[in-house]
């Protein structure tokens, strides 16, 4: 049990037992929560129940601290528990349980923070499924990173995961991209032809014509046109899912589950959905066109489900991939990253989840906002290779995976960030990616050397770290399972940069102040403990962001 929930359990059991003994009145008890005080001498924890008590009970809130307090049973863990105004309860811990710790932490080894919070729920979560029709741009790395990074923290928490990737293949986008790839390809052989309307103007669309050309040479000008048209949007669909695969894994994201759209008309999954909708009165026909009646679930306006001319929208098609999820593979609970552009979406898809009996809390939507690209002060719009859009895959050449990973999460979702290339490319202090790898490799090295030296530290004796420092890192280190929780109950990732630079920043203090490999061989074995599992848990904090933790820099 992490010792924040402990102290939990210790001030509830307290509180109940002075309502028992008529100490304080008998009202439901609000939640019990402790945070880490802002001021370090006010402890390690502090809980502000008395306070929230003090609304529902006409006691001063610095009496009610003190008759919890009371009757406060110790603890192994804490060194003192005190009451300070306006009404707070204030632990400080044991020095000689934290530097237990350090052992516990190596004992646990990779597993350390890790937890049975999920109790094996399944939970899918769904991010990028960028149409097909075009390469990844900046901003959809915003949103694979925290998707991975979410699948990673909800897996070390007890959480049955799987990745997903929706695949937009069907559709009038689909079909002006089969006829935009047919009109570069007959311009690539020298034919007239002007390009579609609606169709895409992008330069990869002229490269991909061109591999089709190389591959196939003249094979599709000699059938019928609609054919033509099929046979190449097909095979030029294949190759941009294989180009998304590639960019991807290249930021380190992979998915466990490639689905198409396609899919949902061809097993009859659409025309289940919406059968079931129909049956449950949430659908009818108005004005030409079959719409959802969202206003009886509490929204502001109905919406079109199928066209005048028979052709399903967006939000249909969302909706039988929803029935999906929850009818037919019948996860626990979904979660889907999607662009700023869909913000809009979000509640009429809670209403659907609504109108098939499912919990609408059971489907969590983050939204990602948009990124720019600067260069120090001066902003990117467009890419120098091809005049037009930055892919991503340049970002990810230019400045590496780990550094475009640290700098996706360095940002909540909900806030717009500027990525500046420069920046992340510096190898100095003020790029936060370098300051923390740095600090994992300074570990690595230092551990180098007292294999060098043959200094055998397993037995080191960790109680004779006392000073300021060694404790300050201790403490740092035993914060990474809340982390980890939070992130898992929050959806937040960006915690885990924070905390990152967090632990790296008091690393580097901690050897700046304290000669790790010194004559004093006791104290040498017992530094040489603490920054061994200094380096377990700063390499499981890069290991949760996706990141490698170099040995050398």
């Amino acid at each position: 049990m992490m010792i924040r929930q402990k102290l939990i359990d210790m001030i509830t059991q307290a509180a109940s037992e002075a309502q028992q003994q008529g100490r304080l009145p008998s009202v439901v008890l609000p939640p019990v929560t402790v945070e880490h005080p802002q001021n370090p001498e006010h402890g390690d924890y502090a809980s502000s129940l008395a306070l929230k008590l003090a609304r529902a009970i006409s006691l001063k809130p610095l009496a009610i601290a003190e008759e919890i307090t009371r009757l406060m049973a110790a603890a192994p863990e804490v060194d003192t528990i005190t009451v300070a105004p306006p009404g707070f309860i204030n632990f400080t811990l044991k020095n000689e349980w934290l530097t237990s710790q350090v052992a516990e932490i190596l004992k646990a080894g990779e597993a350390y923070g890790n937890s049975d919070l999920g109790q094996g729920s399944r939970v899918q979560i769904e991010f990028v499924s960028v149409n097909p029709t075009g390469p990844l741009h900046v901003g959809h790395g915003r949103g694979a990173i925290l998707g991975s990074t979410l699948a990673n923290v909800l897996s070390a928490t007890g959480y049955k995961v799987e990745k997903e990737y929706y695949i937009n293949d069907a559709g009038s986008q689909i079909d002006a991209f089969a006829r935009s790839l047919y009109a570069r390809y007959q311009q690539g052989l020298g034919t007239s032809i002007e390009m579609p309307s609606d169709g895409y103007l992008g330069h990869y669309m002229i490269s991909l014509a061109q591999e089709i050309i190389d591959e196939a040479g003249e094979r599709f000008r000699e059938l019928p046109e609609l054919e033509a048209v099929s046979e190449i949007g097909r095979l030029g669909l294949d190759k941009m899912i294989k180009q998304l695969r590639t960019d991807l894994e290249l930021l380190g994201v992979t998915f466990d589950v490639w689905f198409s759209e396609q899919s949902l008309y061809d097993n009859g999954q659409y025309q289940e959905a919406m059968a079931l909708l129909q049956d449950r009165g949430y659908i009818g026909d108005r004005e030409g066109a079959t719409w959802f009646f969202s206003t009886a679930l509490g929204e502001d306006k109905d919406n079109v489900l199928v066209r005048g001319d028979g052709s399903p929208t967006y939000f249909a098609a969302d909706i039988a991939y929803h029935y999906n999820k929850f009818v037919e593979r019948k996860f626990d609970r979904v979660i889907n990253i999607w662009g700023a552009d869909h913000q809009g979406h979000v509640s009429r898809m809670k209403a659907v989840i609504s109108a098939f009996g499912i919990a609408p809390e059971r489907l969590q939507v983050i939204i990602s906002q948009m990124v720019t690209l600067r260069r120090g002060s001066e902003l990117v719009r467009i890419s120098k290779r091809s005049g037009d859009i930055i892919t991503l895959r340049e970002v990810v050449d230019e400045v590496g995976t780990d550094a475009c990973r640290f700098f996706f999460l360095s940002r909540s979702a909900d806030s717009q960030m500027d990525f500046d290339l420069e920046l992340a490319k510096k190898q100095s202090a003020d790029n936060p990616v370098y300051y923390v790898q740095y600090a994992h490799a300074r570990i690595a090295s230092i551990l180098r050397l007292a294999q060098e030296r043959g200094i055998e530290f397993e037995a080191g004796d960790v109680s004779r770290l006392t000073t300021e420092p060694e404790l300050s890192l201790i403490r740092k280190m035993l914060l990474l399972p809340e982390i980890i929780e939070m992130v898992a109950a929050t959806l937040e990732p960006h915690h885990l940069s924070y905390y990152a630079q967090d632990l790296a920043t008091v690393f580097h203090g901690f050897y700046t102040q304290c000669r790790v490999v010194s004559d004093d061989k006791a104290l040498s074995k017992a530094r040489l403990k603490l920054v061994a599992a200094a380096r377990l848990v700063l390499a499981k904090t890069l290991n949760l962001m996706g990141m490698a933790a170099p040995e050398k820099m």
